[in-house]
C-alpha cells in the first residue's frame, strides 16, 4: 500500500483482487500494483485474495473513509458478477455508487490470455483506463417508479401453472394466458412420468384445477398476447381471445353437445392425430376449463348449406353461440413470466425415417397417446391394422444432436425413450430395441431406471438409427452398431421416433413483443446462464420451463417457482429502481431525423413536438442503457449518462497510455 497526493482533483483508490488464484495465477498482481501507484489521481493501492468477501468489502470501506477517497477502481471479475456488490460497498462508506469503476481482469485477461507477461500488460492497461475514466465519473441518482401489483404469466403448461399458483398463493393477482383451449401443455399428453411411472394427468390436473379455481388468477384460454407496450413495472398488454362458440359463463360442461354432434371425423389434436373427435369437443378428457370448443373447419353449421345446429338445440343451458367474435383485453401487469414451452421436432424433415410415409412409424408423443388409457386405443398398443406388435424399435435423437436440424441435446429423450421401451415391454411382451448414440440417463434415479429397463429385457444397440425402410409387411431399421463395429438391420412391426425439443415457431415473434433476446439455438436467452437463469435482459420479464431450453418436468417446476419468486421480489416493494445510466437527448441539437427511433431495440424513444419542431425523447423506464441510439445519432444530440464521450475517450487514452 502507498499513498501520494492526487494529481487532478480526485482521490482514487485502486483495489486489486486475486480471485483466489483465478487471476493471480495468470497476472502478476504486484506488477499491477506498482503500475497503479504511478497513475495520476491514485492515492492508495491494495490487493487482497477476495475483494467480494466481507473482509475485502470492509477494506474498501475503511480506505474510503480513512484516505478520503472520492473515486474507487476495483480490478476483479466481470461487472455482471459483482458490480452491485461493490456499488453497495462504496455507498455504505458515503460515496455515490456511480463513482465506482470496475476493470475486468478475470474474464478479459486471466481467462483468455495464456502468456503471463502479456496478461500482466493487458491488465495494467485496463486498470489505467479505469483510473483515467473514473476521475470523470459523476454522481448519478437511481430513479423510482411505481409497480403494478399483478403478474402476466404466458403459457399454462406445468411451468406456467406452477408460477401462477406460487404468485396467487402469495396474495398477488395473476393473469394466466394460454393459447390452447385447455390448460396442461405437453405434460397433459403424457401417459406416464419417469422414473416412478405415475399417471401424468393424475399429477398435473389437480394443479391445473387449482389454478383455474384460484380467486387471484384470471384465466384467459384460447388466447394469445397481441401487443405489449408501457413501462417496466407497468406493462400494457393486449390479449386477443379467439371464440370457442360456447359461452363459458353459461356452459356447465355436461357434454350433451359433444355426445350428439354428428360431425365426428375431425383429427384429435390432443391425440396427435391418431384418433378422431367431434366438431364440438372437449380439448382433452379432463379439460380445464370444462368447456367445449367448436372447430369451425369440421362443423357442418359452417360448411353445409343447411346448418346443422344440433348442438345448439340439445344444449340445456343455451350456451352455444355461433356468433361469437374475437375479444380484446387491455391489461396491465407489473411483471411478466414467459412459460410458452417448446415444439417437438417434425420428423418429416428427416425423410430417412419414413415418418408420414410408412405406416406404424410414429413419434414418441404419439406412442404416449397409445399407452394412455384415455387415448385413442384405450391404452392398447396396437399397429394400424389393430394387432399387437411383436417387435418395436425406439430410435433416439431424431432431430437432436444433428447438425442439419438441432445441434443441442434435448436432454429428456433418453429417459423418455427408456420409459416408452419399458411400457411397450410390459404391456405387449414385444421385443423392444433401443438405438442410441450414448445413454444420458441423468437426473434423480435416472441411472437406476436405466438398469430397471435393462432387467426388463429391452435390447440396446449403441449407434444412431440411420434409416427406416418398409417391405414384406415389416419395417427395417438400419443402424451402425458401434460396439461391434458393423452395420445392422433390424426388422420390426413398429418404430417409435424419439423426437427432440426445439424452440416454438413463434419464439422470435414473442421475443420481439417483450423486447427480450434469443440464444443461438432460438430459445429465450437468460440474463446469465448460471446466476440468473430465469431473468432476461428486460427488467421485470422472467422465463421458465422449456422456452429457455430443453428440460424435464422437475426442472420446469423448479424454474416456474423460481420465476414466481423473481416476479414477487420485483413487484412486492411497490416500486422499481430505474438505472440512471440512460440515454438523454439535447433538444437543441436534435434534428428529428428519427434514426434513433428505428435503432432502439427497446422501443424507448419517441418523437415529440418541442418549440414547434420534432425532437426525440427517451423513456427512461424503458431504456436499457445499450447506447445504440447515442452511437447512431448523426448530430451527436444523444448521450448516455455514465458513458459520455469524455468518459469513453478518457478510458481509451488510459488504455493506450497503460499498454
Amino acid at each position: 500500500m502507498t499513498t501520494k497526493p492526487a494529481g487532478h482533483g480526485q482521490r482514487v483508490g485502486v483495489f486489486l483482487c486475486h480471485c483466489g488464484t483465478s487471476i493471480s495465477d495468470a497476472v502478476d498482481i504486484e506488477a499491477l500494483a506498482r503500475g497503479a501507484r504511478g497513475l495520476d489521481d491514485v492515492v492508495t493501492v491494495h490487493d487482497t485474495p477476495f475483494l467480494c468477501a466481507e473482509s475485502g468489502q470492509r477494506l474498501i470501506r475503511e480506505e474510503i473513509q480513512g484516505a478520503g477517497l472520492s473515486r474507487v477502481v476495483v480490478a476483479a471479475c466481470s461487472p455482471l458478477m459483482h458490480e452491485r456488490t461493490f456499488r453497495k460497498t462504496v455507498q455504505a462508506a458515503g460515496l455515490n455508487p456511480f463513482t465506482l469503476q470496475i476493470a475486468n481482469i478475470r474474464e478479459q485477461v486471466s481467462w483468455v490470455t495464456p502468456d503471463r507477461s502479456e496478461a500482466t500488460k493487458k491488465g495494467a492497461a485496463l486498470v489505467a483506463g479505469a483510473v483515467r475514466r473514473v476521475a470523470r465519473n459523476v454522481p448519478l441518482s437511481v430513479g423510482r417508479r411505481p409497480v403494478v401489483q399483478s403478474t402476466l404469466v404466458v403459457g399454462a403448461g406445468i411451468a406456467g401453472v406452477e408460477a401462477a399458483l406460487r404468485l396467487a398463493d402469495a396474495g398477488k393477482n395473476v393473469i394466466l394466458v394460454e393459447q390452447a383451449p385447455s390448460l396442461g401443455g405437453h405434460m397433459a399428453q403424457l401417459a406416464r412420468t419417469y422414473p416412478s411411472l405415475d399417471c401424468s394427468e393424475c399429477v398435473i390436473m389437480p394443479k391445473v384445477a387449482s389454478a383455474a379455481a384460484h380467486p387471484n388468477i384470471t384465466l384467459l384460454t384460447n388466447s394469445r398476447v397481441e401487443a405489449v407496450s408501457g413501462n417496466v413495472g407497468r406493462f400494457a398488454v393486449r390479449v386477443r381471445t379467439r371464440p370457442r362458440f360456447v359461452d363459458e359463463a353459461r356452459c356447465t360442461g355436461c357434454g350433451v353437445c359433444v355426445e350428439r354432434c354428428p360431425c365426428r371425423d375431425g383429427a384429435s389434436e390432443f391425440d396427435e392425430g391418431l384418433g378422431t373427435r367431434p366438431a364440438v369437443h372437449f380439448p382433452m378428457p379432463q379439460a380445464v376449463p370444462r368447456v367445449p370448443v367448436i372447430d369451425r373447419a369440421a362443423c357442418a353449421s359452417y360448411n353445409a348449406q343447411a346448418a346443422c345446429r344440433i348442438c345448439q338445440e340439445v344444449c340445456p343451458c343455451d350456451a352455444i353461440d355461433f356468433g361469437q367474435q374475437d375479444r380484446l383485453h387491455d391489461l396491465e401487469a407489473g411483471a411478466v413470466i414467459l412459460a410458452t414451452g417448446f415444439d417437438l421436432f417434425d420428423p418429416r424433415r428427416a425423410a430417412e425415417y419414413g415418418y408420414g410415409r410408412w405406416s406404424n412409424v410414429m413419434t414418441s408423443l404419439q406412442f404416449e397417446r397409445l399407452c394412455d388409457p384415455a387415448g385413442p386405443t384405450g391404452g392398447k398398443i396396437v399397429t394400424t391394422s389393430g394387432r399387437r406388435p411383436a417387435s418395436i424399435a425406439v430410435v433416439h435423437c431424431v432431430g437432436s444432436r444433428d447438425r442439419r436440424f438441432n445441434r443441442h441435446c434435448s436432454r429428456v429423450c433418453c429417459t423418455a425413450s427408456l420409459k416408452l421401451a419399458l411400457l411397450a415391454r410390459e404391456q405387449t411382451g414385444a421385443d423392444v430395441v433401443n438405438f442410441f448414440i450414448d445413454m444420458r440417463a441423468g437426473g434423480k434415479h435416472g441411472e437406476e431406471f436405466y438398469e430397471r429397463v435393462q432387467r426388463a429385457g429391452v435390447t440396446f444397440i449403441q449407434g444412431r438409427g440411420t434409416e427406416v425402410l418398409c417391405g414384406r409387411g415389416k419395417l427395417l431399421v438400419k443402424a451402425e452398431d458401434t460396439l461391434l463395429g458393423r452395420a445392422v438391420s433390424v426388422p420390426v412391426d413398429m418404430v417409435v421416433l424419439a423426437v427432440g425439443m426445439e424452440p416454438r415457431r413463434d419464439a422470435e415473434q414473442t421475443a420481439r413483443l417483450f423486447g427480450i433476446s434469443l440464444d443461438e439455438r432460438g430459445f429465450f436467452a437468460e440474463r446469465h446462464l448460471k446466476f440468473s437463469p430465469v431473468q432476461t435482459s428486460v427488467e421485470g420479464v422472467f422465463i421458465a420451463g422449456c422456452c429457455q431450453g430443453p428440460k424435464d418436468i422437475p426442472e420446469s417446476v423448479a424454474q416456474g417457482a423460481a420465476a414466481a419468486a423473481g416476479a414477487l421480489q420485483f413487484i412486492d416493494p411497490g416500486v422499481v429502481e430505474v438505472s440512471p445510466t440512460v440515454a438523454v437527448v439535447e433538444p437543441r441539437r436534435c434534428s428529428g431525423c428519427r434514426l434513433c427511433v428505428g435503432d432502439c431495440p427497446y422501443q424507448a424513444i419517441d418523437i415529440v413536438r418541442v418549440a414547434g419542431r420534432d425532437v426525440a425523447r427517451v423513456n427512461d423506464v424503458l431504456c436499457q442503457s445499450c447506447g445504440s441510439c447515442a452511437a447512431t445519432c448523426p448530430a451527436g444530440a444523444i448521450s448516455q449518462c455514465g458513458f459520455t464521450s469524455p468518459q469513453i475517450f478518457a478510458e481509451i487514452e488510459g488504455l493506450l497510455a497503460g499498454s
